[in-house]
């Protein structure tokens, strides 16, 4: 097969070779086909989309979701149904667009209940860690042609952005299901000046009492004065093509009721329908409302709030009319209320109550990356959370808004958050949690604006937002610059000064685990999936290391084969695995002194085989001795301890946990605006659509202060952890902020509970030969670890402890 060169138009590319093409051609003749690996030419991913899986009478399917991928071999591209075996390389981000794979077996499926209808099938495939070096060749993607086989070219299926499986008629998002993704979300085209007759309209404070008779729905003419983020409800069984709601809180002159859009409205109409908006309604319903539910606050309007109903809006029965009323036809006479606000500086934040509400405006100077989280309850298929961590200013405190920012459905706002802009953020709730500095989280009714979106909108006349636009005036970019951050690991609240032990995640707690749970957790977690967890035992070992880890140890990435889906699993060790032993320390105290050790060969050597006596005898009076006498490894780059019975039980343990550590994405960049874009795409999740801006690589590297890697042995010695421990050391670092800074003598053991090096301060912090001459005091000692847990992708797990408890701050049940 030839090499095909770069291919910008659907002319020259029928002339050139495709392996695409040829492979179509093969799948004629055969039901499944496997290529050698001579055979194998690599094709560039370039969208891969994500929707509800198919479900069949009596059946299960085999994955909540099924994906759709995009490839393209330089010459033509084509959309494929990925088999569902491969849907842990797309959950763990191996499969992901912007690289290349090796399509090792596919088949071709026929649609039996449609005619021309089929699609390739890719059963087996490689992975390609790298950035892709198809996608190099190629000058613009979407002027390649698609490819269909012959007959099937009239299928709207296959040329449209809709599903293979055509019993879904859209898609989700790759990541959380609450934000709008494909071409049917309709974008807001201007509203028209129509002629409404207003004199038929009905007042909302006469919807109660003419709920319960037969009526007729005269006009509604009300105000949007709130937004809620988009609910997905999609259920195998539920034949609903489009299930998503979306609530708004509609006013007139006589008070508020909520509104709701439902099912295929919400693609036509929910980017049309904003906060301001004045809407003409006809052939609505109304229902009792639906207690369970978060409202937004709305005192500060002074309006009665008509809570026990709801206006629905549906596509038929009967089918909703809704009119956008242009600004410029909105009469004073209609008397409907102007939108309000409660802006709040942060001087002020301290005086409001938990749980209250309230707006803010700020110049943002972090922004953590983009984590997941798995939505609790849920009893449909599984869902996740988006969110991202935020630190802005307003030049009233000394202190930033720290605020916990969930995607609104507003997804390209979301991804543009970043330092230096101007963010506004509206009914965020307060959270007073024991231990750290209050701060703000998203609810539903949450709507987030940044520099480039906020022309046009209500709050800009607002008092509060004036004066802050007047003291943004007054800075240099340098010296803010100065102070900005992104992504990295980050975490908060922090944890409480006592544990108490809990069935479920609150105010900070984080739920006790055995160590062969944490192990079932490590292993199901998903692509920037964050879980924070506790676990109970032993410190045995610490290595002091100035250079985070790199994915297998740091050698080369081999290529990810799903002949074996052992390969895309965390890395573990057992005592079965025949690996070379780390030098012996010696039991005496005089030996368990601060010694330099090869990374390698004491951190990756896992669990060795027990040694028989003879051969420990000879290692204890020799092998010590010698290592005692003689100098250290200068070329060695770790500092290291071990307990004094930790080579015994190294040989003792079942399994030894390796996978978790600190890695160049756990740590955050300062930003610069030359970086903005590279530092946003880093700290931002993957992408379900490949973009040539795309260029992960170029990432600025981060400057890790160092960090220890801390060996926590299972309180039933079977089970062993490797994690991080990333102490903060400047009080210019965005974990830093809120941090309690009680003073503590810098041991080993008080580094670990506090999170920090005392004090801090710009000076330099403590050597890491001091802090673990204090290490021998973790000997024997039974300790509680709070551990964060973040998949970065590929195989990189990051696990981070948070805080060590001694028993002495830990209270039972």
């Amino acid at each position: 097969m030839e090499d095909n060169s770069s291919c910008t138009s659907a002319g020259t590319c029928h002339t050139q070779a495709s392996f695409l093409q040829i492979t179509l051609e093969r799948l004629s003749s055969t039901q499944c086909l496997k290529l050698k690996p001579e055979e194998g030419f690599p094709v560039a991913v370039i969208a891969l989309q994500r929707y509800l899986s198919e479900h069949s009478e009596g059946q299960q399917p085999l994955d909540s979701y099924s994906y759709d991928v995009t490839v393209t071999d330089g010459v033509w591209r084509t959309k494929c149904f990925v088999d569902a075996s491969l849907n842990h390389l797309v959950r763990a981000n191996i499969l992901r667009t912007g690289a290349d794979i090796s399509i090792t077996q596919c088949s071709f499926v026929y649609n039996e209940k449609r005619l021309g209808h089929g699609y390739i099938c890719i059963g087996e495939v490689r992975c390609c860690p790298d950035t892709s070096a198809v996608l190099t060749r190629v000058k613009d993607v979407s002027s390649l042609p698609m490819l269909v086989r012959h007959g099937m070219e009239r299928s709207v299926v296959l040329q449209s952005d809709v599903p293979l499986q055509v019993s879904r008629k859209h898609y989700l998002p790759l990541w959380n299901n609450d934000d709008p993704e494909g071409d049917i979300w309709s974008r807001a085209p201007p509203a028209c000046d129509v002629m409404l007759d207003v004199s038929t309209i009905t007042l909302l404070s006469s919807l109660e009492s003419s709920f319960r008779n037969t009526w007729k729905p005269f006009p509604l003419l009300v105000k949007i004065i709130h937004k809620s983020r988009l609910r997905y409800y999609g259920k195998f069984g539920l034949k609903i093509d489009y299930p998503y709601q979306a609530y708004f809180e509609v006013a007139d002159q006589t008070g508020t009721m909520s509104l709701v859009l439902w099912n295929e409205l919400c693609p036509e109409f929910y980017h049309r329908l904003n906060v301001g908006t004045v809407l003409y309604l006809q052939n609505y319903t109304l229902k009792l409302s639906y207690a369970n539910r978060s409202r937004p606050q709305m005192d500060h309007y002074r309006l009665k709030s008509f809570s026990s109903l709801e206006i629905c809006l549906n596509a038929r029965n009967p089918a909703s009319v809704i009119t956008v009323v242009s600004p410029k036809s909105v009469l004073p006479q209609w008397g409907l209320p102007e939108v309000s606000y409660q802006f709040t500086t942060r001087s002020e934040l301290e005086k409001l109550s938990n749980k209250s509400a309230c707006d803010v405006i700020g110049l943002v100077t972090f922004v953590g990356r983009v984590e997941r989280v798995r939505c609790k309850g849920n009893k449909g298929p599984e869902k996740y959370w988006t969110y991202r961590w935020v630190h802005a200013v307003d030049g009233t405190s000394d202190r930033p808004f720290i605020l916990e920012v969930f995607s609104s459905s507003q997804p390209d706002i979301f991804n543009q958050i970043c330092p230096m802009t101007y963010l506004v953020c509206t009914q965020m709730r307060v959270c007073q949690v024991e231990g750290s500095l209050l701060y703000l989280t998203s609810s539903c009714e949450t709507e987030m604006f940044v520099t480039g979106y906020h022309k046009g909108q209500p709050y800009v006349s607002d008092p509060r937002v004036k004066d802050f636009i007047r003291w943004t005036k007054t800075l240099k970019d340098n010296d803010i610059l100065r102070g900005t951050a992104v992504g990295g690991y980050y975490c908060y609240p922090h944890a409480p000064r006592i544990f108490t032990q809990t069935t479920a995640d609150a105010s900070g707690q984080a739920l006790l685990v055995a160590v062969s749970d944490l192990k079932r957790e490590l292993e199901t977690l998903q692509y920037r999936e964050h879980k924070r967890l506790a676990i109970q035992g032993q410190i045995t070992a610490v290595r002091y290391t100035k250079h985070p880890r790199t994915p297998a140890g740091g050698k080369e990435v081999p290529d990810i084969s799903t002949d074996s889906r052992e390969q895309a699993e965390p890395e573990t060790h057992s005592t079965a695995e025949q690996s070379p032993s780390p030098p012996s320390p010696s039991r005496s105290a005089s030996k368990r002194k601060v010694q330099t050790r090869n990374i390698e060969t004491f951190f990756r050597s896992g669990v060795p085989a027990k040694r028989k006596a003879g051969r420990e005898d000879t290692e204890e009076e020799g092998g010590n001795s010698e290592l005692e006498e003689q100098p250290q490894n200068q070329e060695s780059d770790a500092l290291s301890w071990e307990s004094s019975s930790w080579l015994k039980q190294r040989e003792e343990l079942s399994e030894h946990l390796t996978q978790g550590g600190l890695y160049q994405d756990s740590t955050s960049r300062t930003f610069t605006m030359e970086e903005n874009k590279v530092c946003m795409q880093w700290s931002n999740l993957q992408p379900m659509r490949w973009t040539p801006e795309q260029t992960a690589d170029m990432v600025p590297p981060a400057v890790c202060p160092g960090y220890y890697q801390i060996t926590i042995l299972g309180i039933n010695k079977q089970i062993a952890v490797d994690a991080a421990f990333f102490p903060v050391v400047s009080s210019s670092e965005p974990r830093a902020v809120g941090l309690p800074q009680d003073p503590h003598g810098n041991t080993m053991l008080s580094c670990l509970s506090s999170g920090f090096f005392c004090p801090l301060s710009e000076a330099t912090p403590p050597e890491p030969e001091a802090i673990l001459e204090t290490a021998s005091k973790l000997e024997d000692t039974h300790v509680v670890c709070i551990l964060d847990l973040c998949h970065l992708g590929g195989e990189e797990v990051e696990v981070v402890i948070n805080k060590v408890y001694t028993v002495t701050e830990v209270l039972s049940d």
